[in-house]
């Protein structure tokens, strides 16, 4: 089957691309913008809050290897989607939970692995399932951003390591070879 396309918000997407870059059956994790009303946003003007744009990853995968909605479990698994437009101390809609499904199998999908997260958190799942947008790529230096300078970033440290923490202990048949323990 051919590789799919998996459009996901769950607030910074450094901290996101981190999580499915170590997923089986993941070809590619990108940060971008998505969800929005701008034309070629900017991080700048993204943080900014005004261009209803998400801080988003677009996961290009392999449906033989993994579903989309094994990837929705890991979603849900490695963010809060309690959280209303925010994610820690990210706050604003720029940092919601939110799924883009692609097509109509992915949106069914979408809303049954809500349901399923549901029953997991004790708080209200927020995640929104919005209508597929425009994807506008992040700038070059947000692109695989924990494997460099991220390692040294101390807004990174304190908190993409709980969230591959969750992803090895809850998903460990899922994880790319032996990565550093966190």
């Amino acid at each position: 089957m051919a590789e799919q396309v998996a459009i996901l918000a769950g607030g910074c997407f450094w901290c996101t691309e981190a999580v499915f870059n170590d997923v089986i059956g993941v070809s590619k994790v990108e940060s971008g913008y998505t969800g929005g009303t701008a034309a070629e946003p900017t991080y700048k003007e993204v943080c900014g809050g005004n261009t209803g744009h998400a801080e988003a990853i677009r996961v290009s995968f392999d449906p033989d290897v993994i579903s989309y909605g094994d990837l929705l479990d890991i979603f849900f698994a490695t963010h809060d989607p309690t959280q209303l437009n925010r994610q820690g101390n990210d706050v604003g809609t720029q940092y919601r939970s939110a799924i883009f499904p692609q097509d109509a199998t992915q949106e069914k999908e979408a809303k049954r692995a809500k349901d399923r997260a549901q029953s997991h958190w004790d708080g209200n799942v927020v995640t929104t399932i919005e209508p597929p947008s425009q994807w506008w790529p992040a700038e070059g230096y947000h692109q695989a951003y924990w494997e460099g300078e991220g390692q040294s970033s101390p807004y990174c440290i304190a908190n993409i390591p709980p969230k591959l923490q969750k992803l090895r202990k809850s998903f460990q048949a899922r994880v790319k070879g032996e990565t550093a323990a966190y």
